[in-house]
């Protein structure tokens, strides 16, 4: 949801607020929500792993390690915006090479390698994410969300992948279309990849959502 609402700041007459806080909120929102993925699936690994007789992963059990992951994660974007908008922090720009006789009011980033950066650091995480997702995919299907979390990384990477050739090749308010574009498709692929399969499972197959299924007792479904 927080995914989704940072797009509103993209939208209106940019102002000097607005282009200061428009992409580091995107920018730490983002990596909250990534991380949060990324945690949550070292979690599941980890949970499998610790099973084994002896294992030294019974120590990272706990509610500590995804917290830890999760303030990490989202402190580093958060230092690398801090030292954007310090050094080189977004303007508002009056542009009139985008047309002819017309004055466009945009924002200009400030410096270009902090953006990049920002957008680089997410990218990182999802594939991290991913990562780890693909390499616990042959845990036990009835606790594993594994391969959703693979499905939603992949979405994700695909939207920002495509969005960097799509914002190069635009200029103007088009650019500001193109990372909402961005911003809505990648927040939306997220929660139907993660949260669609627990809906299905609780309104139409009831039966699946027991302890019993889960513990395999179950093997079969009327």
């Amino acid at each position: 949801m927080l995914c989704s609402l940072c797009s509103l700041l993209f939208i209106g007459q940019p102002t000097t607020v607005t282009c200061r806080l428009r992409q580091p909120t995107f920018g730490v929102v983002f990596s909250f929500s990534i991380s949060c993925v990324l945690a949550k699936t070292i979690t599941v690994v980890i949970a499998f792993k610790a099973t084994k007789p002896n294992s030294s992963l019974r120590r990272w059990m706990g509610p500590k390690l995804p917290a830890a992951i999760n303030f990490a994660c989202s402190c580093t974007q958060l230092v690398i915006c801090i030292i954007w908008l310090v050094t080189s922090p977004p303007f508002v720009e009056h542009n009139m090479k985008v047309q002819a006789g017309k004055v466009t009011i945009q924002c200009n980033e400030g410096s270009p390698y902090a953006f990049w950066g920002m957008l680089g650091y997410n990218g990182l995480l999802a594939a991290m994410s991913f990562t780890v997702a693909f390499l616990g995919r042959k845990l036990p299907d009835s606790f594993n969300e594994a391969k959703f979390i693979t499905f939603s990384m992949i979405v994700f990477l695909s939207v920002w992948l495509s969005f960097i050739p799509a914002y190069l090749s635009t200029s103007g308010k088009y650019m500001v279309g193109v990372e909402v574009f961005a911003i809505l498709s990648s927040s939306a692929g997220l929660l139907a990849c993660i949260f669609f399969p627990k809906c299905y499972i609780i309104l139409l197959r009831p039966e699946m959502n027991s302890k019993d299924y889960l513990m395999g007792k179950k093997t079969t479904i009327d």
